[in-house]
Parts: structure tokens; sequence; C-alpha cells
């Protein structure tokens, strides 16, 4: 099931215990183009909330008209955010949280309204694709979205989209192990293992798309981050792909781009643990009926993962 639900912000929690499907994302309007607005908001109002802006990428459109001579977007922009301090401790006990650390907060026009969009998947469905079961990591991860929330709401518009779906794929989360000799030093498996991964990645037409060095951050913050000897998430993109769908009539899916790839080794362990959601998800949730996105979205699931397994990871 696929439904659209437009509402006022405050009528927003009753149709949510009144929905029949689970609420897969959420979109605030604006009237006329806000990107102005948006830009405030992302650069630096979301700061004060302690919200870290990592990997901006701002007129995705403007490429899609250069590359392939047109474009139906006045706007489209994925930026990647990530609530620091909330989200490290969160980590530690469900690391695959890292699928979706961090998240886009997305942004779009079309060219055939004056309207602006901009929300993210919610929390919930975040926590539902990554697996995440613990009790007090999803009400923590879940409270860290209502004031952000109300930011966008002031600063874009208060009529809110809800995107239901009725269920997820049966796996969600591609998984993956690559076990390596530890040796004496873990940067220089590290460094060795990045630089064929994003070479093997763009010999096949991605875009690394972003990069955030997890426990780094925490490191930097004074986080608590002990349970890892190394994290990090690889934002990935490949641009044919993204015009296909976002282009073409489906800019809202965009909320789950780029795609967040967490690795991680343990501390003491000789195994780098990778995951990542596929790429189904965003069939499944922003309801995708168009055959050709539907094929180009399985065509990019399998071969990511050839690509993971060509590299010596082992899928789980």
């Amino acid at each position: 099931m696929f439904n659209r639900l437009l509402m006022g912000a405050a009528a927003l929690s009753l149709a949510a215990s009144m929905a029949f499907g689970a609420q897969g994302a959420k979109f605030y309007i604006g009237e006329g183009d806000k990107e102005k607005e948006f830009m405030g908001l992302v650069n630096e109002k979301i700061q004060t909330i302690g919200f870290v802006l990592s990997d901006p990428h701002e007129r995705i459109n403007d490429g899609y008209k250069t590359k392939y001579g047109g474009t139906n977007l006045d706007n489209l922009g994925f930026f990647s955010v990530t609530k620091d301090a909330a989200v490290g401790p969160l980590l530690l006990k469900e690391p695959s949280l890292g699928g979706f650390s961090p998240f886009n907060l997305h942004v779009w026009k079309k060219q055939s309204e004056d309207k602006t969009y901009v929300g993210h998947i919610t929390p919930e469905t975040m926590l539902d694709i990554t697996g995440v079961k613990d009790a007090d990591v999803r009400a923590k991860f879940i409270a860290t979205f209502p004031e952000l929330d109300a930011m966008i709401e002031k600063e874009i518009g208060n009529k809110v989209q809800i995107v239901e779906y009725s269920a997820l794929p049966a796996k969600p989360m591609m998984t993956f192990e690559l076990p390596f000799e530890r040796g004496a030093s873990l940067d220089a498996f590290i460094s060795d293992f990045q630089g064929k991964f994003e070479e093997a990645f763009e010999a096949n037409q991605y875009i690394i798309a972003g990069y955030k060095d997890i426990k780094g951050s925490m490191t930097d913050n004074n986080i608590e981050f002990g349970r890892f000897d190394a994290y990090w998430v690889y934002s990935l993109c490949h641009f044919k792909f993204s015009e296909g769908i976002f282009n073409q009539g489906r800019p809202d899916a965009g909320a789950f781009a780029p795609c967040s790839m967490y690795m991680y080794v343990e501390k003491g362990s000789n195994k780098l643990m990778i995951g990542m959601p596929r790429l189904a998800t965003w069939t499944a949730v922003m309801g995708i009926n168009d055959q050709k996105m539907n094929d180009s979205i399985v065509a990019l699931d399998k071969e990511i993962i050839e690509i993971m397994t060509g590299l010596g990871a082992k899928e789980l």
C-alpha cells in the first residue's frame, strides 16, 4: 500500500494514530521557492540544536540539466546530517544504525508547482530498516527528531505530507563481513581497503558522495566510543541511476539518497563489518511502481553486492 497524507502539522499526531500504514517519510511544504530559507536552516540553524552537516550536495538538478540536457526540477538537494552527541552512544549498542547516520535532510521543488518540500525518512522507519530492536535506543533516536521537525516547520511551512507504506522487504539491509590480517597497523589496512573500495565503486560509475569518520567525530567530541577501533560511513550515489528516478517524477524518493554504507572494526577484532539499506527499501517505502525505475533499483542492489564480494567481503 502506498498513500500520501496531506495535513497541517497540528493534525499530524491524530492522523498517525488513525493511519492504516506505517509512516515512512515526512515532508514539510512551503509555498513558493524556499531555497534561501532552507540553506539558512541547514547551514546554520540546525547546528544550534546539535545536528552536524557533513556532506552538502545542493542543486543536483543543475547537474542533471548539464549532463542530460534538461530537468523537471527547480531544486534538488541532499544534505547529510547527524546529531553526533546523541547518536554516538546509540551506535555502541546498535551499530547498524549507521545505515542512516548520517541521513538526508532532503529538499526539492518541481518546475510544475510553486511549492518547496523539505523532509526526511521517519526515524521509526530508519530504525526498522536497520533492524534496531533495543527499546532504549529506539526511544532516544526518535527523540532527536521533534526539535528538528519544529525548526523545519517554522522555516519552511506547516503543511505536512506523509508517505505511508505497508511493509518493508523481507531483508531490508545488505550486510557483509571482511576478515583481514590485523598486523601491527590497523591504519594500514583501513587505508588500503578504502583505496580499493573507492576505486572499485568509481570504476562502476558511482560517486563517493560523502565520508564521515564516526570514530574520529566521537573522539574529537569526547564521546565514549571504545567498543570500536574504527567506524566510518560512506555516502554512495550513482548519478545516472538517480536521474532516472528523481528527475523523472519521483524527487521525493531522494530522501533515501545518498546511500549510507557503514563500516566498523570492533576493538581487537580482525573483521570489518559492513552494512547498507538495500535500495529495495525505496520501492517499498516510497511506493515506486514504475517498472523501469524498479528494474534499475533491483540491478543496483545486485551490482553493489557484486562489487563488495569482489573486494573480498562475504555477504551475511
